[in-house]
């Protein structure tokens, strides 16, 4: 074992310095031997993006502000315009992704943006790329990275995440495109189970997806969704949340993952959305920052948080709830429909309805920033907006 006397003699090796596992896109790479008493397999590589990391996470989690997830695949983006009545098309997502970016003042209450790939490489209707409108308003640009859930076989109707293979050279090209961080989506559901065999799968490709990540400059938003679905209480979410991220953080630590340059994006502690006895939100905060508490290292720089089909209004409260008092980390949100929904209908795929529907962006977007720092009231919100939106079964 060489575990103290390698660190103290060689403090080069400090796990906020050091990314291992995975070959550098940069040439720029010093390669440290270690200890003389150490096997010569034991080799380390420094990452190059290692300060550039950390400026991006924190960015990402400044105070005030989170993240607009409008990452949805095609195929889920096409089911959200058919609820409008559109079509499907390359046309009308990229008016709707227009309509969203473009929102004027976004960026007072947004910080980040999780694309997906089509629209990293896709321009706004009148010609300027999408990520260059999101830095103008100083919101970095982020890329869903994973390629989907599949069935695991050997276990009880569960999934993995899979895309892997290939993420290395996706990563890099990305970051040319000018993505600052990623997003990898993968879940747990505690209906059918969760079996020790999906939660290890899960933990795994989290970290695996992490190193690779923060290899090729992109921050990696770490997120193993537990899902809504089922009858269970609240007791029994903090009880699988609790095992999901202690195995999560152990292979995160395995893959020596820098933690300062990550984000979080777990779901709150609620009860299942099928459960007759619903949580208040000052218990969904006070099971929530338990959990936190208990799993999450301080130096992870931000806890955005997903809605997982809450309503707008119930994920705003939740959220502004857990941030009554000072936390050790930056605790935000990482919303898709709890900040999409009422602007969507709004919109209706109608041109003259562009700037009612930004407006009703920026209404939700400023509620949020509120609650990220517990000033959120809830007044004057509208029925649309506290009208729940899980999905049994939702595939993303």
């Amino acid at each position: 074992m060489a575990s103290a006397s390698l660190l103290k003699s060689s403090p080069v090796l400090d796990k906020a310095e050091f990314v291992k596992g995975q070959s550098l896109r940069q040439p720029s790479v010093s390669v440290v031997r270690c200890h003389p008493n150490v096997p010569s397999s034991l080799t380390i590589r420094a990452s190059s993006y290692a300060d550039e990391l950390v400026k991006t996470a924190k960015t990402v989690a400044s105070p005030g502000r989170g993240i607009l997830a409008m990452d949805e695949s095609n195929a889920t983006c096409g089911k959200r315009l058919a609820s409008i009545g559109l079509e499907n098309t390359e046309a009308n997502r990229q008016a709707y992704r227009t309509l969203l970016v473009t929102a004027p003042g976004l960026g007072q209450y947004i910080s980040g943006a999780i694309l997906f790939e089509e629209t990293l490489y896709q321009s706004t209707t009148d010609g300027k790329k999408m990520v260059d409108v999101l830095v103008e308003q100083n919101i970095v640009p982020g890329i869903k990275v994973d390629k989907g859930l599949v069935p695991l076989a050997g276990s009880n109707d569960e999934s993995w995440c899979q895309g892997l293979d290939g993420l290395a050279s996706r990563t890099a090209a990305y970051y040319q495109q000018g993505a600052r961080f990623a997003k990898w989506r993968t879940v747990v559901s505690i209906p059918n189970g969760p079996s020790a065999l999906a939660v290890k799968e899960a933990a795994w490709g989290l970290a695996r997806y992490a190193a690779i990540a923060q290899d090729n400059g992109l921050v990696p938003i770490v997120e193993p969704e537990i899902l809504l679905d089922g009858e269970h209480g609240i007791d029994r979410t903090f009880d699988v949340a609790l095992k999901v991220w202690a195995e999560v953080f152990f292979y995160l630590a395995e893959n020596n993952v820098l933690f300062e340059g990550i984000l979080l994006k777990p779901s709150m502690v609620t009860p299942g959305a099928e459960c007759k006895d619903r949580a208040t939100p000052e218990q969904v905060a006070d099971y929530t920052l338990k959990l936190l508490h208990r799993r999450i290292p301080p130096a992870v720089p931000g806890i955005m948080f997903l809605s997982g089909g809450q309503s707008e209004v119930e994920a705003t409260l939740n959220l502004n709830a857990m941030n009554q008092a000072p936390n050790p980390w930056h605790v935000s949100f990482s919303y898709a429909r709890a900040l999409q929904n009422t602007c969507l209908k709004t919109w209706g795929g109608r041109p003259e309805n562009v700037k009612a529907a930004q407006d009703t962006l920026l209404v939700r977007a400023q509620a949020n920033s509120l609650a990220q720092v517990g000033k959120y009231t809830g007044e004057g919100e509208s029925d649309e907006a506290k009208k729940g939106m899980f999905v049994k079964g939702y595939v993303y």
